[in-house]
């Protein structure tokens, strides 16, 4: 019972949390998933938009402004990841991984110092009305957003644009040969990517109270395993399917944290779990892989020649 008990008090916050980095996970698929970039600036791009956002508060600027500045701070990122990839010609994670650790001393830059305290400003969870203590309406504004990002994401890939991004991924050679501008999209593909990473960054900084420097560590691995699991879930066999995947695999992944919590594993156990998840996982998909192919050529080798 106590086990039970301590999961129900932990669920209201593990959704709210799963609501939250789902953005993070949509941030992934559009890279990893779409276009086939092995991105990693969304780590660096997550406290970028809270700090941008943090500055904004500080500044005195109305809450959603701040949330659109932490926007377009993650949009420029991706857009900066991606114009290195095309000039330098290097390595998609060595780019990704140039411009998080960059992003870090720009976020002390931005606010000031590594991390500020937001309490006394407004936020956009301020305007929600007063349930003593309850979190039900901050769940309805967070779900409420990411349906209608993730709509958003489905619409665009849809469209003839979508359908230029995804054949990107599938062959840049035969998506150049077709007239695809594969420069453009990919700049706009990873900007797009990293403004839901910074977007999931300023509405945890304002629904926590605080932005730091530091609480972008651990989130790529975080919605990684959290579109593995959605897909594991759902599967990604359609483009409806794709962009649910994410948001759901978030719900889901910080429901089974509270799970480990309430088992009584410790707060600082949890990057080597969720490690250990992903890990499995890939080795879990790379065996059924293999296994397919195994059947295949057993299959090949039974037909007759001729």
């Amino acid at each position: 019972m106590n086990l039970i008990s301590g999961f129900v008090g932990l669920f209201p916050v593990g959704l709210m949390q799963g609501l939250t980095y789902a953005l993070i996970a949509l941030a992934i698929t559009i890279p990893f998933r779409i276009l086939s970039f092995s991105d990693m600036t969304a780590e660096g791009s997550f406290p970028f938009g809270a700090c941008v956002c943090a500055k904004l508060l500080m500044l005195g600027f109305d809450p959603v402004i701040g949330l659109l500045g932490g926007a377009l701070a993650g949009f420029t990122a991706g857009l900066l990841t991606a114009y290195i990839h095309e000039k330098a010609k290097i390595n998609t994670l060595l780019c990704g991984i140039l411009v998080l650790s960059m992003l870090y001393s720009v976020n002390i830059r931005v606010m000031g110092q590594p991390n500020s305290a937001l309490f006394a400003y407004a936020s956009v969870f301020s305007w929600l009305p007063d349930t003593g203590g309850g979190y039900l309406p901050r769940i309805l504004m967070l779900g409420a957003i990411d349906t209608l990002l993730g709509a958003g994401v489905l619409w665009l890939l849809c469209t003839q644009h979508g359908l230029a991004m995804r054949a990107i991924g599938s062959s840049p050679s035969m998506a150049k040969a077709q007239g695809i501008n594969v420069k453009v999209y990919t700049l706009v593909g990873l900007g797009l990517a990293n403004l839901f990473a910074a977007v999931g960054g300023a509405l945890l900084a304002q629904n926590q109270g605080f932005a730091d420097v530091n609480m972008g560590f651990g989130v790529l691995v975080n919605g990684l395993a959290a579109l593995l699991l959605g897909e594991a879930i759902i599967g990604n066999r359609s483009m409806a399917r794709q962009v649910l995947a994410p948001i759901l695999g978030s719900i889901v992944y910080f429901q089974l944290i509270s799970v480990v919590l309430v088992i009584g594993f410790q707060p600082s156990d949890l990057k080597l779990v969720t490690s250990l998840f992903v890990l499995g996982t890939l080795l879990s998909m790379a065996q059924r892989k293999k296994r397919g192919a195994t059947r295949r050529k057993s299959a090949a080798a039974r037909m007759p020649a001729g």
